[in-house]
């Protein structure tokens, strides 16, 4: 659920993850330490919705180039123009394997 297009009143009493949150994701590593190679990274206003699209949907997904812009379409960067981005996302669609049994859902609430 994008948090732009959701009321907080529509999620009270339910379980929301927050960047700080993901940090405990087995992926997240991978995650940094893509956008850090390809400076996916600027400002950090778009950044914890990115990286919990990257989390979700891209992450050892084998995501085509196509469908990376797709996941980034939702997503405003004022800063990087994209391609570090794309670079990022592409790779972690190639590279990363994603545990079966763990998801955004698994985490603790922050």
């Amino acid at each position: 659920v994008r948090s732009c297009l959701l009321l907080a009143v529509a999620v009270e009493g339910q379980e929301i993850t927050t960047i700080e949150g993901l940090t405990q994701h087995p992926t997240f590593s991978a995650v940094y330490r893509a956008f850090t190679e390809h400076h996916a990274l600027q400002c950090g206003f778009c950044t914890p919705g990115i990286v919990a699209s990257a989390i979700a949907e891209v992450v050892g997904s084998n995501k085509e180039e196509e469908d990376i812009v797709d996941v980034l379409s939702g997503h405003l960067c004022r800063c990087t123009g994209y391609i570090g981005l794309k670079k990022a996302l592409y790779e972690l669609a190639r590279t990363t394997e994603v545990s079966s049994h763990h998801s955004l859902a698994d985490n603790e609430q922050h």
